[in-house]
C-alpha cells in the first residue's frame, strides 16, 4: 500500500491507539508516531525525522493528531507533503494556555521571567522559555485540516479553537458535550462518525 495514515498521540497517550483508526482508513497502512518530545522545539527536531522515513516512497500521506500532538506537529511538520490533516482537541494557541495556566496558578509573568520555571499545584510547570517560544514563532499551516472539538473542553476555549480554525481556513466539527479527552462510547463513536463523513465527502 502506497498510502499512509500517521497518528501524533496526545500526553499520556500512545502510539497504539493509531489501531483505532485502522478500520476507518481501508487501503492505507496506519502507524502511530512513538514521540518522546515534551517541547515544540524537541518536536521540530523529531518529528520531521520520523515522518521523512515514514513517507518514503508513499503516494498520500493523512495525519491524524490529538492535543498536544496536534500542537507539536503544527509547529514541526507544516513544510510536509500532507493531503489531509484531522487534529483532535488540539491545543492551537499554546502562549494563551500558558497564560491561562498562570493565571491558575497565580503566578505574574515577571515571576516567571525571573524564575525561569516554577512548579503547579496541578502538575504542568510553568517555564518562561516555554512560554517566549511560543511567542516568538507563530504557527503557519497549510494543509487541508478538520478539527474536532469538544463543547466542555477544558484547555482551549471555542473562540481560541474557532478563531484558529478560520485563520488556517480548517472545517470545525464541535461535539455538543464532548471534553478535551474523547474517551467514552458516546465520544469515541462520534470521532468515528466524523472522519467517516468527512472522507465520504461530507462536512
Amino acid at each position: 500500500m502506497n498510502k499512509l495514515v500517521i497518528y501524533i498521540h496526545g500526553k499520556g497517550g500512545s502510539a497504539k491507539e493509531a489501531l483505532f483508526y485502522r478500520p476507518l482508513f481501508p487501503g492505507y497502512d496506519v502507524i502511530g508516531l512513538d514521540y518522546g518530545s515534551e517541547t515544540p522545539w524537541d518536536a521540530k527536531e523529531e518529528f520531521p525525522l520520523f515522518f521523512d522515513k515514514a513517507a518514503e516512497n508513499r503516494d498520500e500521506i493523512i495525519l491524524i493528531a490529538n492535543s498536544i500532538g496536534a500542537c507539536f506537529a503544527l509547529y514541526a511538520l507544516s513544510d510536509k507533503n500532507i493531503k489531509r490533516a484531522f487534529f483532535i482537541s488540539p491545543i492551537v494557541d499554546m502562549a494563551k494556555l500558558i497564560s491561562d495556566m498562570m493565571v491558575w496558578a497565580n503566578v505574574t509573568e515577571e515571576e516567571l521571567r525571573e524564575k525561569g520555571v516554577i512548579k503547579t499545584s496541578f502538575g504542568e510547570p510553568l517555564s518562561w522559555e516555554y512560554l517566549s517560544y511560543v511567542r516568538e514563532n507563530p504557527i503557519e499551516w497549510n494543509a487541508p485540516t478538520d478539527i474536532l472539538y469538544g463543547s466542555r473542553d477544558g484547555l482551549t476555549s471555542f473562540e481560541t479553537v474557532s478563531a484558529f480554525a478560520k485563520k488556517i481556513n480548517a472545517g470545525l466539527c464541535v461535539m455538543d458535550g464532548g471534553e478535551h479527552w474523547f474517551h467514552t462510547e458516546e465520544q469515541t463513536e462520534f470521532l468515528k462518525k466524523w472522519i467517516s463523513s468527512l472522507l465520504n465527502g461530507g462536512k
